[in-house]
């Protein structure tokens, strides 16, 4: 399926590895010129080197994303070098876990805090690449986390705050032909990521988890890119405001 992305314009908080890079990727195949940003300059530098040698259009900055004026005055620089931007994938965020303050700031000010500095920066380039082709896209990486509360701790009332968040720019921008969506995955496994350190560290608990979803296995990044970039692609243009599972079904509320 031709999703309608030629020639258009991504920006990918937190790019380099894991969801990010696969969403990165395939955005790129898809026929997108892409910005990334992550912290570590080396993995942006690499990657976007990586992408240019294959004929991508791409760019790249070490940006923390909880340094408000420098990420957006990196998102101007990107619509200014781009002509535009498109599409806004707000990807980065801190896992941490716990129940401490220090954990409730980390996730706070990343996933939250970050999110809206990258949202306000780009809305008014995604509001006039709105204007010129009729369909713009948010899209925000959660978690399944954020459906269940089965003990107390900062990561999951985060990632249910992005939904929320996300709802609320849905409704007010629909006038705007700029649509916000939430993908929100179950496990996922990558080598360097958290289940791969979990396997590593906690093999029998690993084990258990796996075991509690009905497919057997985690899900693969390239699983979550897909649906991420499906929700930023005009092919999906009468969807906003949802939060798409892809959890391989381990939960077992229904989604009305």
């Amino acid at each position: 399926m031709d999703l309608g992305l030629k020639g258009r314009t991504a920006v990918v908080l937190g790019g380099t590895r894991g969801i990010g890079r696969a969403i990165v990727e395939t955005l790129v195949a898809e026929g997108c010129a892409v910005a990334l940003c992550a912290r570590d300059a080396a993995a942006v530098d690499a990657l976007v080197g990586e992408l240019k040698a294959a004929g991508a259009t791409a760019s790249g900055a070490a940006v923390d994303v909880t340094d408000g004026a420098a990420l957006s005055a990196w998102i101007g620089q990107v619509a200014e070098q781009h002509g535009g931007i498109d599409i806004l994938v707000s990807n980065a965020g801190a896992m941490a876990q716990g129940f401490d303050e220090a954990a409730w700031r980390s996730n706070f000010d990343l996933d939250v805090i970050g999110a809206v500095s990258a949202i306000t920066a780009s809305m008014p380039h995604l509001k006039a690449a709105a204007a010129r082709t009729g369909d713009a896209a948010v899209v925000i990486i959660s978690s399944v986390s954020a459906t269940s509360a089965n003990e107390p701790g900062s990561y999951g009332p985060i990632k249910a705050a992005l939904i929320h968040m996300a709802k609320g720019l849905a409704r007010h921008h629909a006038r705007d032909k700029v649509r916000v969506n939430v993908v929100s995955p179950g496990m996922v496994y990558f080598e360097g990521g958290v289940w791969h350190r979990v396997e590593q560290n906690a093999p029998d608990f690993f084990k258990k988890s796996v075991a509690r979803n009905p497919t057997g296995r985690c899900a693969t990044p390239q699983e979550i890119a897909n649906a991420a970039v499906f929700l930023a692609s005009p092919v999906s243009s009468y969807t906003t405001g949802i939060s798409m599972l892809v959890d391989g079904a381990v939960t077992d509320r229904v989604n009305f």
